[in-house]
């Protein structure tokens, strides 16, 4: 399967091909200096199936998890692609999930001012979700993505085949960017995870969520508008995640998918709705209630990229496949968050 997103002279393809990581050298010019970014949690042979078809291939691994998206790191790994002789006509490739795409995809679009990227993820939330958009970014202070860049890919490869790997929870996990943008944009695709085996189904979830966020991308490149949607759960999830979330402090805390799923209950204002979407969840073994500290949780959204001027922008859905569009104060968000 294929698609194309379309943004002028920064269109690029997405593959959407079982054992598409063994064929990346048909679908693009690995004859160069290549520098293959994926961490320490993502089975080691998928980085060199990538290396392995390049003319000069060079892996780079970090440690797993959202740690991992810092200025450090970054800097350490653009320092590696400056030892490796990496130039302007070289690419950088991302094996791995979203941690990985979103700093390998930083790199790339800092490095000498900008190289060739694609993104080749391997778990079920990149694909569905954050390997296609140009977003690129690390965390600071214990706000994710506030330093950042749009940098579109060369070319997005989804091989579906790497998901084989994943344990249930993160299978799971990714899931909830497919609910996000069902909730928002499709119903019918809402109610094919509703009533379906998920595994059987995987493939056409990725293609109906992949094709419903590239038309949004292809509608707002740079979220100066309709973009915000997809942003649905993520203030209040980002916040979870900020208190509650795995870091190399807390192991036994929430994925970042989780979080989102927690962050989008509140903001769905019919109740019916709410009562399935939450069945859904404790269906799949997304969590659909959780204990955290709240005060945390609105310190973390007051750093949120997405406040200003004592306003903050909030995705809300009241009804199954529509969305709208908040622009609140902040008081307002406490009241929601804090139950004031």
């Amino acid at each position: 399967m294929k698609l194309t997103v379309r943004l002028g002279k920064n269109s690029y393809d997405i593959i959407i091909k079982r054992g598409g990581l063994k064929n990346l050298g048909q679908l693009v010019n690995l004859d160069r200096r290549v520098f293959v970014v994926t961490d320490s949690g993502v089975p080691a042979e998928y980085a060199q199936t990538v290396a392995g078809q390049c003319r000069e291939g060079v892996v780079y691994t970090v440690p797993q998890g959202e740690a991992s998206k810092s200025l450090r790191q970054y800097t350490a790994m653009v320092s590696a692609m400056l030892e490796a002789g990496m130039d302007r006509g070289d690419l950088v490739v991302a094996v791995g999930g979203g941690v990985v795409g979103d700093l390998a995809g930083f790199a790339a679009a800092t490095y000498m001012r900008g190289i060739d990227f694609i993104n080749c993820p391997t778990t079920t939330l990149a694909q569905i979700d954050a390997s296609i958009g140009g977003k690129t970014a690390v965390d600071l202070g214990g706000t994710k993505n506030v330093v950042g860049a749009f940098w579109q890919p060369r070319l997005v490869v989804v091989d579906p085949d790497t998901l084989k790997t994943l344990p249930e929870r993160h299978f799971v996990n990714g899931l909830a960017e497919a609910i996000k943008v069902s909730l928002t944009l499709d119903a019918s695709l809402f109610q094919l995870i509703e009533t379906s085996d998920v595994h059987e189904e995987i493939e056409n979830i990725i293609y109906r969520s992949l094709l419903l966020k590239k038309r949004v991308v292809e509608r707002d490149e740079r979220e100066e508008g309709m973009r915000a949607v997809l942003n649905f759960g993520h203030t209040l999830g980002h916040g979870i995640e900020a208190v509650r979330g795995v870091s190399g402090r807390r192991k036994n805390g929430f994925y970042h998918g989780e979080c989102v799923a927690l962050g989008m209950l509140p903001m769905i204002e019919d109740r019916a709705l709410q009562r399935r979407v939450r069945a859904l969840f404790r269906r799949l073994g997304l969590p659909a209630r959780v204990a955290y500290d709240r005060e945390k949780v609105m310190e973390s959204i007051r750093h949120d990229k997405k406040a200003h001027m004592g306003f903050i922008t909030l995705i809300k859905v009241p009804g199954l496949g529509c969305w709208r569009m908040d622009r609140v104060p902040l008081e307002t968000t406490e009241q929601l968050v804090l139950g004031k």
